[in-house]
């Protein structure tokens, strides 16, 4: 070192001459460096808050374009929903317009005798075109319908889509295109017939009597005098005079059905009853209909596009019945009766055409809840099976005409309830149900999955919903009322808020601005912020309208909301709930059109009467009558209305105020048949018990007089056999003749019976009975009907029949869910008809209205109510083939 007294360096000379130098240790060093850090930590500091600074303004400008992209993604996807909402008015007046060019060019021309209708001189130039399809019954149809010259049917449009064509045929449209709309139009001008007939029938001409065949039991049917010498069974008949359009459907699934209502962008919801997607215009009063399933749709999802939906169908009603792929496949796996099988459609909700047909072969029951995805744009599907197994399976649905199946795993020993993918997280699935909450995550082709782990807190015997928060996030309710937080990436809970409703949490909504709705099944929906905490926002929904179901987002701050008694509301926490769709929540039988106006009457097995505007769509009145009811009746001045019951009794009904003028019993069996005579001066009542009852009627249709009863008898000679008169099985249908004197009467051992009605005495010479008039055509046996018998029928698989008040049309209602239009009389084996589909279960019921403008038919079990447009059919010419 410098000694700055001498000039000299010391330090080095002593290290030169080998001395040591003092030792450096590691302490020292630290002491060193700490001293230096401390002079230089002013400047450090002042870099780190500059560096803090720049990294926060940064993350506020990527936020704010994050926000931005929402924003727009938003704005975008609003541009395509109106887009596709103006290519469908636009398709829709096109339509109208061609409907109305054709009509205006179309001449109508109407037998002279309703019977020529079944011979070769009427059916000249009656083929019609189309392609059908083998099932059990031997054809199946595919329809078109076209749109209805009647300016009121403007408002609906309905499309069946064609079964799911080969690999080279299908294409994935653009559902913004214009083209698209307009081919689909021009495809649905095609109509389709089929043939129908029982065993071969047998024609007496020297006796002028038919003998047909159900279930090997002969049948004799008498021809009326003007045909005897021309009739032949097995000749050509006629094309039906008109066909209809699918107008309005009543009803929505909400009693076990869960997450199944949603608001399009474009105002339209989007719901389901039995085998028809409604969607559904409540401004516009408007409804269009998916046509595509063939049993009861279960589940729904909306592709995060708003334009694409999956809808997933059952197997059938009852379990014993399902249609199992594993237990009861069918013939061939590609085949068009395949899709008769549990499968999942992808469809387009502009067009209505279907895109992809997926879970043939791979689903066995029922499809439980499925998912689009949302983090990848909903380029995955993911189902839940209602086998005992409970498979999930996720499918890449856009790959070729069935999909691909990515992977297929149990789900869980228990019912699944939902399903969902993660909106923030590409690879996470959550399901729930009895017993559980799963956190699964997809990659590399596996499932891992991973239970909630509820801890010390109790364990809910169900979870019964689920949603994300905008966090990702997880949020479920269970069936003791509680709300769960679930933290991302985890299957612990976070937070928990108990008794969030008395009784279990069916819907969570999660909006955009973070606010959080449950719906429960004590009846209220409540209104969260983000920390799950109440704002004070309650709506109490009427107990007449049941539980909220499902509770989604509508316009603006609208909520739409589905209950558990299949009823769909609308409305706010500041605006009451308003009813926008109504329907039965039990099974439906009784069915009676106005006399007068544009009105109809239906009941069932939920104690409720509902009068139905058919030009409004909406409820007149709802009556409660404390008993399932089977039948009903309006008198023939429309002011009376009589309910049929399940135990015998009776109602007599004011058909404006409701009030009940008396009651009466028959028997305590159901009342199967209401049926007023022409004349107006007689009711007959029809019974399980295997009766007729015959009732004078006086006062303005108030006072029933019981006049007699046809009922079964026996009757034994001297030396001879004993013989019987009457019924010997319950009475399912019955008519008046035109003068009011004569009944015929169906029975469920395949009867027709003739009767005098004021003596409450059969006819046994039927032969007697071949010429009379009959002022309606509501029983399924008899010589009018022979021909819509389909082969191998077994006489209980049509269930109702009406003839049209002013024209040849005769409509048909079985146990497949099919409605049929047929050229009355039916008189010929293989008579052709149109067949349309839309119910899920057997249709009990169908009946005109006054005006013949309209049909209405009532499912059974699937609860549903439609309306059908009565339109002229087309000319022959206009059809390219026909079978």
């Amino acid at each position: 070192m410098y000694n700055s007294t001498s000039g000299a360096y010391k330090g080095p000379h002593k290290m030169m001459l080998g001395s040591t130098p003092p030792p450096v240790t590691i302490t020292k060093v630290f002491d060193a460096w700490s001293k230096s850090g401390s002079r230089a930590c002013p400047s450090a500091h002042t870099d780190d808050e500059m560096i803090e600074n720049e990294n926060q303004s940064l993350r506020d400008r990527v936020a704010d374009l994050e926000k931005k992209v929402h924003e727009q993604t938003d704005e975008i996807m609003c541009l395509r929903s109106t887009l596709a909402d103006v290519l469908r008015r636009i398709n829709t007046i096109e339509g109208a317009r061609d409907t109305r060019k054709k009509s205006s060019s179309r001449t109508n021309h109407q037998p002279e005798h309703p019977f020529i209708a079944s011979f070769p001189s009427s059916v000249v130039n009656s083929h019609s075109g189309g392609r059908a399809t083998p099932t059990k019954e031997g054809v199946r149809l595919r329809h078109h319908h076209s749109d209805s010259a009647r300016d009121v049917s403007k408002r609906a449009s309905s499309y069946v889509p064609g079964r799911s064509p080969s690999a080279t045929q299908i294409r994935r449209p653009n559902s913004g295109s214009l083209h698209n709309l307009n081919n689909l139009r021009s495809s649905t001008s095609q109509l389709n017939l089929t043939r129908h007939g029982a065993r071969e029938a047998q024609y007496n001409p020297d006796e002028g009597v038919v003998k047909m065949y159900l279930r090997g039991r002969p049948l004799n049917l008498y021809v009326p005098t003007p045909m005897r010498e021309i009739y032949n069974p097995s000749g050509p008949t006629a094309q039906p005079p008109a066909k209809l359009k699918l107008e309005w459907v009543y009803g929505y699934r909400g009693r076990d059905c869960r997450n199944n209502v949603y608001q399009l962008p474009t105002g339209e919801i989007v719901y389901f009853v039995a085998a028809v997607v409604v969607l559904y215009n409540v401004e516009d009063q408007m409804q269009r209909h998916y046509l595509g399933h063939t049993d009861d749709i279960k589940c729904l999802a909306v592709h995060p596009n708003k334009l694409l939906i999956a809808t997933g169908q059952t197997a059938g009603h009852d379990r014993r019945d399902a249609r199992s792929w594993r237990l009861n496949p069918p013939a061939d796996p590609l085949s068009p009766e395949a899709e008769e099988w549990p499968h999942i459609r992808v469809w387009d909700s502009v067009s209505l055409n279907t895109l992809h047909v997926i879970g043939i072969s791979d689903i066995e029951r029922s499809v439980a809840c499925l998912a689009f995805s949302k983090a990848d744009g909903g380029s995955l599907l993911v189902a839940v099976d209602e086998a005992p197994d409970h498979n999930m399976s996720v499918w890449d649905w856009s790959r070729g005409e069935r999909g691909y199946k990515l992977l297929e795993t149990k789900c869980a020993a228990d019912q699944v309830l939902a399903v969902d993918f993660s909106p923030v997280d590409r690879n996470t699935i959550i399901t729930c149900g009895k017993n559980h909450i799963s956190f699964w995550n997809y990659e590399s082709g596996m499932l891992a999955k991973r239970m909630g782990i509820f801890e010390n807190r109790e364990r809910p015997k169900y979870v019964t919903s689920i949603s994300f928060t905008d966090t990702g996030n997880v949020i479920s309710g269970d069936s003791n009322g509680n709300l769960l937080i679930w933290q991302r990436g985890g299957n612990t809970v976070c937070k928990m808020v108990r008794g969030a409703h008395e009784g279990p949490v069916f819907s969570i909504l999660v909006q955009k601005d973070g606010a959080i709705i449950t719906g429960g099944k004590d009846g209220r929906i409540i209104e969260w912020d983000r920390d799950l905490e109440r704002t004070g926002n309650v709506i109490e929904v009427p107990e007449q309208y049941g539980a909220p179901r499902v509770v989604t987002s509508g316009r603006g701050t609208q909520l739409v909301v589905g209950t558990t008694r299949n009823c769909v509301l609308g409305g706010t926490f500041t605006f009451p709930l308003r009813p926008v769709m109504q329907g039965h929540t039990e099974e439906l039988w009784a069915l009676a059109p106005h006399p007068s106006q544009q009105q109809f009457l239906t009941a069932g097995y939920d104690r409720t009467c509902y009068l139905w505007d058919t030009m409004a769509h909406t409820i007149v009145w709802s009556k409660d009558i404390g008993e399932h009811a089977q039948s009903a009746a309006f008198s023939n001045n429309g002011e009376i209305v009589i309910i049929g019951t399940t135990s015998g009794r009776w109602f007599v009904m004011d058909s404006e105020t409701r009030e009940m003028y008396s009651q009466h019993q028959d028997g305590n069996e159901p009342i199967q048949v209401l049926r007023f005579s022409p004349s107006g001066q007689y009711l007959a009542v029809g019974s399980r018990d295997n009766n007729i009852y015959v009732y004078q009627v006086s006062e303005d249709c108030r006072k029933y007089t019981r006049i007699g009863r046809c009922q079964a008898k026996t009757r034994k000679a001297r030396y001879q056999s004993i013989s019987s008169v009457g019924h010997s099985s319950f009475v399912t249908h019955l008519d008046w003749s035109a003068d009011s004197q004569f009944l015929q009467s169906n029975s469920g051992d395949y009867e027709l019976l003739f009767w005098n009605a004021g003596l409450c005495r059969q006819i046994v010479q039927t032969s007697q009975m071949r010429d009379v008039e009959w002022a309606s055509n509501t029983c399924t046996l008899n010589f009018s009907t022979l021909g819509i018998w389909p082969e191998g029928a077994d006489g209980t698989d049509i269930n109702t029949c009406a003839k049209a008040n002013q024209s040849s049309l005769l409509a048909t209602g079985d146990d497949f869910g099919k409605v049929k239009v047929f050229a009355f009389p039916a008189c010929n084996q293989k008579a052709r008809c149109y067949e349309y589909g839309g119910h899920s279960s057997h249709v009990t019921a169908v009946g005109y209205l006054h005006d013949d403008s309209r049909l209405i038919s009532t499912g059974g079990r699937d609860t549903a109510i439609m309306q059908w447009v009565v339109s002229a059919a087309s000319s022959p010419s206009s059809s390219s083939s026909h079978r």
